[in-house]
C-alpha cells in the first residue's frame, strides 16, 4: 500500500511539472515558428551585446538606419505585429496597431544597454502572442497594411521580417568587423 502512494505521488509530481514544459511546446506552424523566432533572438541578442558601442552610431550610408536604429526597429516591430491580430502591445511602449506608432517607437534616443533590455522585452511579447494564438485563429483573416490576409500569414511574415533584419546585422557587424558570435 505504501508503495502504491509513493508510486502514485512520483507520478503525479511528473504529470504536474511537466505540463508547464508541455503547455510551451507547440507543434505544427507555430512550433515551427517559434523555434524559429528563438534562434533569431538567440542571434540578433548575440550580436547587439558583441557589438560595441562605438559601432551603434554606424550606418552603411545617408538615409539608411544606424546599427542602433535597427535594433529598435526590431524590438519596434516585435510590439507592433501582433497587433494587427488584436493583441495589445504594451502600454508602456505606446505602439498600437497605427504603423506611426511603431515608427516613433523607433526613434527614441536609448542607452545600448536600455536596447538591449528593450530588445529582450519585445522578444519575450512576440513569442507569447504567437503561443497565444490558438491553432484554429490562424485562418481568421486581419487587416494587414491595408489589405486582407489570414492571421497565419501575419506570423509568417513577422518570423521572415526579423530573419531580414538578422542579415542586415550581420552585415553591419562584419562592416564594423566584428564577427557573429555563433560563427567564430
Amino acid at each position: 500500500m505504501r508503495r502504491t502512494i509513493q508510486l502514485t505521488a512520483i507520478a503525479l509530481a511528473v504529470l504536474t511539472l511537466g505540463l508547464p514544459l508541455r503547455a510551451q511546446t507547440r507543434e505544427g506552424l507555430v512550433g515551427d515558428l517559434l523555434r524559429d523566432i528563438g534562434q533569431v533572438e538567440n542571434k540578433v541578442m548575440g550580436l547587439a551585446k558583441a557589438l560595441p558601442e562605438s559601432a551603434w552610431a554606424w550606418r552603411p550610408g545617408e538615409g539608411v538606419r544606424s546599427t542602433h536604429e535597427v535594433f529598435l526597429h526590431v524590438a519596434a516591430d516585435n510590439y507592433f505585429m501582433p497587433t494587427m491580430l488584436g493583441i495589445k502591445a504594451p502600454a508602456e511602449t505606446k505602439i498600437t496597431n497605427n504603423y506611426d506608432t511603431a515608427a516613433a517607437f523607433e526613434k527614441q534616443t536609448m542607452s545600448r544597454d536600455a536596447v538591449i533590455a528593450e530588445l529582450t522585452k519585445s522578444f519575450a511579447f512576440l513569442k507569447s502572442s504567437l503561443t497565444g494564438t490558438p491553432d484554429a485563429k490562424m485562418d481568421a483573416q486581419v487587416d494587414m497594411f491595408g489589405q486582407k490576409a489570414s492571421a497565419r500569414r501575419v506570423w509568417v511574415m513577422t518570423t521572415t521580417h526579423l530573419h531580414e533584419h538578422l542579415g542586415q546585422l550581420i552585415a553591419y557587424a562584419r562592416s564594423n568587423k566584428v564577427v557573429p558570435p555563433w560563427s567564430k
